[in-house]
Order: structure tokens, then sequence, then C-alpha cells
């Protein structure tokens, strides 16, 4: 399965984006998809993830009550909804599919181009 994250964008700090994930390909029931970012001159971080297969989620502390990852089977495409977004939050955003539930970047693959967000104070 192919992944390309869009919808980024600049936003005001308190402002709400949603980002999405597309999928070219099939998306197996047994697959985690996740939401990593990288802020400038930081290394990769885990934001979120979710089973395609039922509702289980995980966050990252720093974005848990601020985000939600969801996802629409139709559209084969998961979705990050961003809200209350602060400027800590400027990274690019990548998805990535794993099989297994973990927030460690070097189990997942198939990583798409990222998008932007960057946050404005």
């Amino acid at each position: 399965v192919q992944l390309q994250a869009f919808g980024g964008g600049v936003v005001q700090a308190g402002d709400s984006l949603r980002l999405s994930c597309a999928a070219s390909g099939r998306i197996y029931s047994s697959y985690i998809m996740g939401w990593f970012r990288r802020a400038p001159g930081k290394d990769r971080e885990f934001v979120a993830a979710m089973r395609w297969s039922n509702p289980r989620t995980m966050y990252a502390d720093s974005v848990r009550g601020r985000f939600t990852v969801s996802k629409d089977s139709a559209k084969n495409t998961v979705y990050l909804q961003m809200n209350s977004v602060k400027p800590e939050d400027t990274a690019v955003y990548y998805c990535a599919a794993s099989i297994q539930f973990t927030m460690q970047a070097r189990e997942y693959f198939n990583w798409g181009q990222g998008t932007l967000v960057t946050v404005s104070s």
C-alpha cells in the first residue's frame, strides 16, 4: 500500500487543522495506521495510531486530548484532526503502516511523503 499525507498548511495557535492520509492499495485489517512528525532540528516522533479493524487508538502525551485519529474505510483514508494547535506542533507530518500496535517508528513501513504544518504564535 502506498500512503500519501496531505492537508498541511499555515495556521495560528489555537486553530484546527485536519490532515489526511490516503492509501492506494489495500489496507489490511491487521494494519495499524500511524502518524508521526519531525520538527525542525528534531528527531521523528510518534503522534497517534489506530488499528484499521477496530477503534483502538493511542496518542503521544503531547497531543492527547487535542488530536484525534480516525478513518473512512470507504475512502481508504486515515485522518488526524488537530485542535488547539500550538507552535510546538510545527513539523512535517507523516503517515505509515505497521502490524504492531506500537509507537516505535522502526516498526512502521510504507512511509508516505509528509505534509508540512506550521503553527504561528
